[in-house]
């Protein structure tokens, strides 16, 4: 993991078109800016896992509807 100490109002740049800047900082928190193209996507890592875990228990869902869809042609 690369670290870097930034103060409010720097950046750090990632790839060619990904800018994340430091708005704020209070206490613990730290307010981020992101800027980058929309076929990015960007989400907090709660959002992300949540996401995950929806498309996971889809793909299942599916997965068990199509194996019982064949059963059911065998017979």
């Amino acid at each position: 993991m690369l670290v870097l100490s930034r103060q409010k109002d720097e950046s750090i740049i990632i790839g060619d078109d990904v800018e994340i800047t430091i708005v704020d900082v209070r206490g613990d928190k730290v307010r981020l800016g992101i800027t980058a193209p929309k076929s990015i996507s960007v989400h907090r890592r709660e959002v992300y896992e949540a996401i995950q875990r929806e498309k996971k228990e889809k793909e299942a869902k599916e997965k068990e509807a199509k194996e019982a869809h064949e059963t059911e042609k065998k017979q």
